[in-house]
């Protein structure tokens, strides 16, 4: 702190440093507001030099909730001159429950500004809606419910007690209670280590309908519902068909575990804003089950139920405040109390993701670069779409001068995502993000600004154009005319109607886009730059927020091609080079994280999968299998070499046991595939011809490889998946020069695998056994997606109950292959899942599951680590380039769930879906790790310390072998 000399009446001893501390004594907060006092009244008289005085002055002022100063002690000019002040970037920071002359409760309002300590700002953004209703902090709602449980529960994360509603003032109303019908009933939820106890624990659910009231002051309010989808005691995850409603509204009616499913996440959660009337004092809530004679069983479930206020107009049209116009049209729309929304999607653009606890009070969760990264268009993702991080910059201060300080946390303002550096890049690509929503909506989008370089000052320095929707939102998008200067938060409201696609689809894209201005003449930056997001979907008239349930999988899902009329000449077509595992068209959605299928790759595709068909029902492939050709497009032999100019050898990309794999083009040199060729000698036979081109082309996940199309000319034998840009898993492990894959990247991976794997275990086309699971077939496309290949050795599961395995020749990779299936010669999904351990461990030691020069003892890396395991020496394995890198907690869930699915029994190996949680939860952990640490960026970790490390770890390399054995 500089006080400094020069200045007498304010010095470093009168400001001190009086900082949030919620739990000091009386007599130190009665202090502090002495020395406030007369630091204030110092202030005021320092009117002729005050300038330079101002400079001098940096402390942190804090007025205290408890024993806090009536602000009537002040005149209006001590508060105009603190104003002031702190428009002229002095840091002062108040908070109070002013209960004074409303005149001055305004006046301190606007002098409120984010706190730095991150413990006191969910009680400081309390306390802004608290002044901004006009009224103590003690008419605030904060409800969490954790049903089905009874007592309270102390949530570390979000530091709040959550009550239960057995025997409590939450207890739900049944309609069929007095009838003697179904009443609700609560048990306890299937413990999992991926699913955090609060509030997934327990869980209430009935047959019949049931209703939680809660009795609470008016404003507007976030609803937050909590859904573990798992089968409970005699309650089947199948048979979750209920609706929702609130307040006149219908939040939801769907099938859960069908949502669930096509999210590819165990747990459900959803946000709504409901606004609260002041006749009304009170909100129910209403599950109804959507029984009928096709689902007599149907019943309706919850598990938390939360309830908070937010502060008035947040995201409501404020009666001073101007309409907002509907993008496309010339009609206005004010977003009124007696509209209901619900949260689609909320990011922090090019930022780490901020949890609850990191959010201004409202327990909003801001989703990361990591999630928003998989929106981003190709060309945005490779061209430009550079992370801005102005928290780099220590002295770097944001002034909430236009945006309240609530809005969004400080965080999301000092991070965001530019087009990049390069002027002529930006003038031929533009920023583009598409997110998948339901049709016959309207939508608030919330775009959140604030201009972080410092020679961007003057109006006109940077001015972009903004579509939305594919129409023009802005022509001229100046972040400095909106905020009034560097450094400022602001934020701009548009609502949107997303028409209905081609088809039936589920979900359509809702595009943003920021373009540089075409007129470069005109301004100083030839670039755009995007800090935060928020799309709200609004109720239709009738009062529903439903969304329609997703279609289960199917192999041909018509598609969704907005039309970019209204955007210039140069805007970048989407670009698919997807490699070799997203499909063409996806149906299932995650929010968690979806890969976005562009245009080109969209129309070529559908070109083919709805091209006229041949004539022949079939095929007749080398050997004589025969192949239905209506499951992807049939290539000629002359296609095939056209793409690869005649085999050429130089276009080799890999080489397996089917034979060599090309890299090729087709549709005219547009899209780059992969082409593997079979060779003749091949111990791959046409009977795992025929189920590589089967399977792949009937399923339809993100995490599995795409199957274009195949060949079967002139005894040639060739499967075309799409081109793979990053490789295998293996490559990036330990058979690259590239620098190491970060830890994040790393389990991001292996989530995406572990999907893959779970969806062919539990899809919609029945148990599929894969077979051959290992870091070979695990392919990486341009945005590190991981996506699971080679389903030659596939095998359909058991269809019954009374069956568990199939009995069959052993087949697989050694080093890779399940000992209990090699000995009993029964195979179980619970085989890939000790083959995917495997994989996790040459994920934290970088090094092939079998190495034969090393140790007898070490090459077998499945056994090599259960060893060290036991030993407690873990450590000499793990690959040096992660040492010191991985939170404990995080390497102690990870390893955790690695030996549990190498554990020589199946029957005590985790299923694939316990180990997609407990890899997400390692991610969680990470995350907070790195959230903890101040680390706002994607990992940059280097390499290994010494040079025996360096020789330990550049001595991995060698492949596993494949193998066939025949018992």
């Amino acid at each position: 702190m500089d006080g400094g000399d020069e200045v007498e009446s304010v010095n470093e001893s009168d400001v001190g440093l009086i900082s949030c501390s919620w739990e000091d004594s009386s007599e130190l907060k009665n202090s502090r507001n002495t020395m406030l006092h007369n630091l204030l009244g110092k202030i005021t008289g320092q009117q002729q030099d005050g300038e330079s005085n101002i400079g001098k002055i940096n402390g942190t002022v804090v007025l205290m909730k408890k024993n806090v100063l009536d602000f009537n002690d002040f005149n209006a000019s001590v508060l105009d001159r603190v104003h002031e002040l702190v428009g002229q970037r002095v840091s002062l920071q108040l908070i109070s429950a002013v209960h004074g002359d409303p005149e001055k409760k305004n006046r301190a309002v606007q002098c409120l500004s984010v706190l730095k300590n991150d413990e006191c700002a969910a009680k400081q953004s309390a306390v802004w809606a608290a002044l901004r209703e006009g009224r103590g902090t003690e008419g605030l709602t904060d409800i969490t419910v954790h049903c089905g449980y009874s007592g309270q529960l102390f949530n570390q994360y979000d530091q709040r007690n959550w009550s239960g509603d057995i025997n409590s003032k939450f207890t739900p109303i049944e309609v069929h209670r007095a009838a003697g019908g179904n009443t609700s009933m609560f048990k306890e939820a299937p413990r999992s280590f991926s699913v955090s106890q609060i509030p997934y624990s327990t869980v209430r659910l009935s047959r019949s309908e049931f209703t939680y009231r809660f009795n609470l002051t008016a404003g507007q309010k976030f609803i937050r519902l909590y859904f573990y989808l798992v089968s409970y005691p005699d309650f089947d995850r199948s048979k979750a068909l209920f609706s929702v409603k609130a307040s006149g509204f219908t939040l939801l009616d769907f099938n859960a575990s069908v949502n669930a499913d096509a999210d590819g996440v165990e747990t459900l959660y959803r946000e709504f804003c409901i606004n609260i009337e002041e006749e009304e004092q009170s909100l129910n809530i209403t599950f109804t089950p959507s029984r009928s004679k096709a689902s007599p069983d149907a019943y309706a479930f919850i598990n938390g139920i939360e309830i908070v206020s937010m502060p008035p107009n947040l995201y409501y049209t404020a009666p001073e405040d101007l309409d907002i116009e509907i993008i496309g049209t010339e009609n206005p729309i004010r977003v009124e109390n007696n509209t209901a929304m619900e949260t689609v999607y909320r990011i922090n653009i090019g930022g780490r993701g901020l949890f609850f606890n990191k959010d201004t009070g409202m327990y909003r969760n801001w989703e990361g670069y990591l999630y928003e990264q998989t929106f981003l268009d190709n060309a945005s993702f490779w061209f430009s779409a550079q992370p801005v991080n102005a928290s780099l910059h220590l002295n770097f201060h944001l002034n909430f001068a236009k945006a309240p300080n609530y809005s969004a946390p400080e965080q999301v303002y000092k991070t965001g995502r530019s087009m990049g550096p390069d002027p002529t890049i930006n003038q031929r690509h533009n920023l583009t993000w598409g997110f998948p929503v339901p049709p016959k909506f309207y939508y608030l989008v919330r775009l959140h600004f604030c201009e972080l370089q410092p020679e961007i000052r003057e109006i006109g320095d940077r001015v972009f154009l903004i579509y939305i929707a594919n129409q023009t939102a802005e022509t001229r998008a100046d972040i400095i005319q909106w905020s009034g200067g560097n450094g400022i938060p602001t934020y701009r409201d548009y609502v949107v109607f997303m028409p209905p696609g081609t088809g039936n689809e589920e979900k359509v894209f809702l595009y943003v886009t920021l373009q540089a201005n075409p007129q470069h003449w005109k301004t100083k930056s030839l670039d755009a730059i995007l800090n935060g997001l928020e799309i709200f979907k609004l109720n239709e008239t009738n009062g529903n927020l439903a969304r329609p349930d997703p279609d289960p999988p199917h192999p041909h899902p018509q598609e969704v091609i907005p039309s970019s009329k209204n955007l210039s000449k140069s805007r970048t077509h989407f670009i698919a080079v997807v490699a070799g595992a997203v499909s063409a068209a996806l149906v299932v959605f995650s929010v968690l994280g979806l890969l976005l299928v562009f245009r080109h790759r969209r129309k070529y595709v559908k070109g083919y999968v709805h091209s006229s068909r041949r004539a022949a029902n079939s095929t007749k492939s080398r050997g004589g299998s025969t192949l239905p050709s209506d499951l992807c497009h049939y290539f000629s032999l002359k296609e095939i070499k056209a793409a690869t100019e005649n085999f050429n050898d130089t276009f080799i990309i890999g080489v397996g046991g089917f034979g060599n794999v090309y890299k090729g083009c087709i549709d005219g040199g547009a899209t780059p595939v992969a082409i593997k060729r079979l060779k003749p000698e091949s111990s791959q036979g046409a009977n795992e011809f025929k189920t590589e081109i089967e399977l792949p082309s009937q399923l339809r996940h993100r995490h599995l490889v795409s199957l274009i199309g195949y060949c079967t000319d002139k005894n040639e034998m060739a499967l075309v998946y799409d081109y793979m840009s990053r490789g295998t898993l293996a490559d990036n492990l330990y058979h690259s020069d590239n620098p190491p894959l970060a830890w994040g990247q790393r389990l991001q991976i292996c989530i995406g695998a572990a999907r893959g794997l779970h969806y062919l275990h539990s899809g919609a086309k029945g148990t599929i056994i894969h077979r051959d699971v290992k870091s070979t077939n695990i392919l990486l496309d341009e945005k590190w997606v991981a996506k699971v290949s080679d389903f030659g050795l596939s095998k359909m599961g058991m269809t019954t109950a009374s069956k568990t395995h199939i009995s069959t020749m052993v087949k697989g990779s050694f080093g890779y292959l399940d000992p209990e299936y090699y000995r009993r010669q029964q195979l179980t999904e619970k085989s890939d899942v000790y083959s995917f351990g495997v994989v996790l461990w040459e994920v934290l030691c970088a090094r092939p599951a079998l190495m034969h020069k090393v140790e007898p003892r070490e090459m077998n890396l499945a056994e090599w680590a259960r060893f060290c395991h036991g030993e407690g020496t873990l450590d000499q394995i793990i690959d040096c380039n992660l040492k010191g890198k991985i939170e404990a907690e995080c390497l102690n869930r990870f390893v955790e769930i690695a030996m549990s699915c190498i554990h020589d029994k199946g029957v005590e190996r985790p299923s694939m879906n316990e180990v997609v949680r407990g890899l997400e939860f390692a991610l969680q952990l990470h995350q907070k790790s790195i959230a903890s640490n101040g680390d706002g960026g994607v990992s940059t970790e280097q390499g290994c310390a010494s040079n025996e490390s360096i020789q330990w770890c550049s001595g991995w390399g060698e492949s596993s072998d494949s193998m066939t054995k025949t018992s």
